[in-house]
């Protein structure tokens, strides 16, 4: 570690007590400097930012569920017609962000966890009261509604808490829960009833690469699949039409995923795109056309499909990234975008007239979201010629002249990509410290195709996406407008691996690594992870069981290497977190330590993988926001 930023964390920990930020009762931070009350002061417009997302149209009275945040955790409020008011209707002490709605409007169910925990309970929802229906202490997926309305499917680890059982149950009753299938493996999921209510369509994910459909007889438990199960296939959605209709997203005969049916083992496409995923569709309830979204390069685009015609039109939405799409029983889509100007609000289209309609204005903290740069599209050749991209967004130079510094922010997943979304509370460094923020998609990243996706895989690739990050520094060394002296890096959950990968293997070229609910050893990691995903993660990463792969998930490890990182080390996580147990931050902050490292630690004792309460959010932010200008800009807040 550098003697400079050394003393500067040094001073910063001994500095006076006065006007420090309070820090929630559920968090413990140690190793933490005290947090000046001017630092929460400077972001506090930024952190107030809000977005609203949709979540279910009411069929009854056509107002519009939406999920936004007005307290502490985000909750379910109703709209009644655009942009009136948001009336909260749940106001529990978690996240609740989902519900879901009977076609004749009589059952609304919610689906939520405690603190985290990611171990879902279904519930029903009256007069602002939950009532549960599941185990409470199973994880429960919601599948759908029967066309009658009668049922709900959905899966539940009840039987083994590995296994992902299908279930229906009448909601209004829930001692009519019953079993369907008995089921091996935990990515099961309850797709839809097909027309009569008396089979359904299931579906087993084995990994990003290879999912496999099945029609259910819900009476016998019968599996009839509907697809070639010898095929390497992934389906991204299904979902059946009035008529019957199988549609679904799938990459077979393609790198990218398609919308097309499923009839006979055979997927006919039937978007037309070249290439670029279809990454959500839903259709009308009366079959008339099907919304879905083309993911491209980042950026989304909405489209409606004539099923009988094959006519498409694409509807004109604000440039940014589109989700939760919702169609009510009357036609109307409802939808989600957020971009580098919009903080993540709710549109409505008219798929008649195709005009679109702002639903909800969430708030910016005050702030003129129009400053906000948009995105630089950053495209670099690997150390093997393969070409990863990321989002760049650059202080305005006028403001910030010169070479700045940059902070490289990497997504988990690693099935996943990081998109052209609004950035809340980190547009105060690109806007008001004048540090550019780059977030690349590396080998593994979804949205380039199953040829991309794989090229991770295993654990003797897994090193090569943690070379793309050098692939990126030796661009950024060559950027005029970006300090090469003065870049850290950071990144949560699979991107808190490349965090601590990165840290090591390129640390005489970082000021610092801010790791969040990070792997730091493989097998650890995999032998303590939630029984229900394990497998799903030893199809991606490698199987600790096997002599060979143990052996080189062990030497791949940040933990094996840890004596090798020198920079200044932030860690946070969540002490109820079922994906990294918060024993992988232990192990790494007490091995930094004995190193003679500096490490600070996070953890907060109400929150699982990420932070969904604003108040231990807004904690994070304020000590990440600290880190950062004391090791990239070389001064500490007063």
């Amino acid at each position: 570690m550098r003697l400079a930023t050394a003393a500067i964390l040094l001073a910063a920990v001994g500095a006076p007590a006065a006007a420090q930020v309070a820090k929630p009762a559920a968090i413990t931070a140690d190793g933490v400097p005290a947090l000046p009350v001017s630092l929460a002061d400077a972001l506090r417009p930024y952190a107030e930012t809000r977005s609203a997302a949709p979540v279910a149209w009411n069929p009854v009275d056509k107002s519009l569920v939406i999920t936004t945040r007005f307290a502490n955790v985000a909750q379910l409020h109703q709209v009644a017609r655009p942009m009136m008011d948001r009336r909260q209707i749940t106001f529990e002490a978690d996240r609740t962000s989902q519900a879901y709605y009977s076609p004749s409007g009589d059952v609304m169910l919610v689906q939520k966890d405690v603190g985290g925990g990611e171990f879902y309970q279904l519930y029903a929802m009256k007069d602002g009261r939950l009532t549960l229906l599941t185990d409470g202490k199973s994880r429960n997926g919601f599948g759908a509604f029967s066309r009658d309305g009668k049922l709900v499917g959905y899966s539940s680890t009840k039987r083994t808490g590995t296994d992902n059982d299908l279930y229906v149950m009448d909601p209004r009753d829930p001692t009519t829960a019953r079993m369907v299938a008995q089921v091996s493996g935990g990515g099961w999921s309850f797709v839809d009833f097909l027309p009569g209510d008396s089979r359904a369509v299931v579906l087993n994910r084995a990994s990003v690469q290879k999912s496999d459909l099945y029609d259910l007889d819900l009476a016998t438990g019968t599996m009839t699949p509907l697809n070639d199960l010898k095929q390497q296939v992934a389906f991204g959605s299904a979902e059946v039409a009035p008529d019957g209709t199988l549609w679904v997203l799938a990459d077979a005969g393609s790198d990218f995923q398609r919308l097309g049916t499923l009839k006979d083992n055979r997927f006919t496409p039937v978007s037309k795109e070249p290439r670029w995923d279809v990454e959500d569709f839903a259709i009308a309830k009366d079959g008339s056309f099907i919304a879905y979204v083309l993911n491209e390069d980042g950026t989304s685009r909405l489209k409606l499909l004539d099923p009988r015609t094959g006519q498409v039109r694409e509807a004109a939405v604000p440039k940014g990234v589109i989700g939760g799409l919702e169609v009510a029983p009357w036609g109307d889509v409802a939808f989600s975008v957020s971009g580098s100007t919009v903080p993540g609000d709710v549109f409505v289209l008219d798929p008649r007239a195709m005009k679109v309609t702002q639903w909800t204005a969430s708030e910016t903290g005050g702030l003129d979201p129009s400053r906000n740069v948009a995105a630089e599209l950053v495209r670099v050749k690997s150390f093997d010629g393969q070409e990863v991209s990321g989002l760049l967004y650059r202080p305005d130079p006028a403001r910030f002249p010169g070479k700045r510094p940059l902070i490289i922010d990497i997504h988990g997943g690693p099935e996943g990509q990081t998109t052209a979304s609004y950035r809340g509370a980190a547009n105060y460094y690109v806007n008001e410290l004048g540090i550019a923020l780059f977030y690349p998609n590396v080998r593994g990243s979804t949205g380039y195709g199953k040829r991309f996706v794989s090229l991770d895989n295993g654990p003797f690739k897994r090193e090569d996406s943690v070379r793309d990050i050098g692939a990126f520094l030796d661009h950024f060394a060559r950027d005029p407008g970006i300090d090469a002296a003065r870049i850290g890096e950071q990144g949560g959950s699979y991107g808190g691996y490349m965090c601590y990968a990165a840290a090591i293997r390129y640390g005489a070229r970082l000021k610092g690594a801010n790791c969040i609910v990070a792997i730091s050893n493989w097998v650890t990691f995999l032998e303590n992870t939630s029984g229900y995903r394990r497998d799903l993660r030893r199809v991606e990463y490698g199987d600790e069981r096997d002599p060979k792969q143990k052996a080189k998930l062990l030497e791949i490890s940040p933990m094996t290497r840890v004596s090798e990182l020198r920079i200044p080390l932030m860690v946070v996580t969540g002490a109820n977190d079922p994906r990294v147990p918060a024993s992988e931050a232990d192990q790494m902050v007490k091995a930094v330590r004995a190193n003679g490292g500096i490490a600070w630690h996070i953890l907060a004792a109400d929150e699982g993988h990420g932070f969904a309460k604003k108040e231990n959010r807004d904690y994070q932010n304020y000590a990440t926001l600290f880190f950062w200008q004391a090791n990239l800009l070389g001064t500490v807040p007063k």
